[in-house]
């Protein structure tokens, strides 16, 4: 059994749908959703604001690569297009394997060039931490320790007071 930390981002179309048509193809793995957060872009200012959230999910046959392979059908399913120009540019969808753990709860580490984990720039980004700590609050990134003292980390300051929480918008997930 793997369980995986799945953020995902929306800029384009309706950022909320995508949101959740991305927990309804998770499915019966996801365990937990956050809140919703409206956060500024990240490494590309040119393009609308995102919302972003972040899941929980579980699976008995899971390994890495499969929640990485299932990342990649959710932005499909919302039509997700790749510009190689711009890295961090705008997006339907965007699902990033965060991290992953095994059946006994130990970070799985990867240098894999296709999935690196944990996710080797998530201690940079309070759009992944905020959300994660709602549905983990003493979760810790392998390497980088507890996410909560993370985000206080004066190089995330700014980013931090950027996020707006959207109680207003939801994610419905079935157990």
């Amino acid at each position: 059994m793997t369980r995986a930390i799945l953020s995902l981002g929306s800029n384009l179309g309706d950022r909320a749908q995508h949101l959740r048509q991305a927990v309804s193809l998770l499915g019966r793995h996801v365990e937990r959703c956050s809140g919703i957060y409206k956060t500024p872009p990240w490494g590309d200012a040119d393009q609308p604001s995102y919302l972003n959230a972040v899941v929980l999910v579980s699976d008995p046959a899971a390994g890495p690569h499969d929640w990485l392979e299932r990342a990649r059908r959710a932005e499909a399913a919302a039509n997700r297009e790749r510009d190689s120009r711009r890295r961090f540019g705008p997006r339907t969808l965007d699902v990033d394997v965060i991290e992953v753990r095994d059946a006994d709860g130990r970070p799985v580490l990867s240098d894999d060039p296709e999935l690196t984990l944990p996710h080797p720039r998530a201690h940079l980004r309070a759009f992944v931490l905020r959300p994660w700590l709602d549905i983990e609050p003493e979760a810790e990134l392998p390497g980088h320790g507890p996410i909560a003292v993370l985000l206080a980390a004066p190089a995330l300051a700014d980013d931090v007071a950027g996020l707006t929480p959207r109680p207003d918008l939801t994610l419905e997930f079935s157990v």
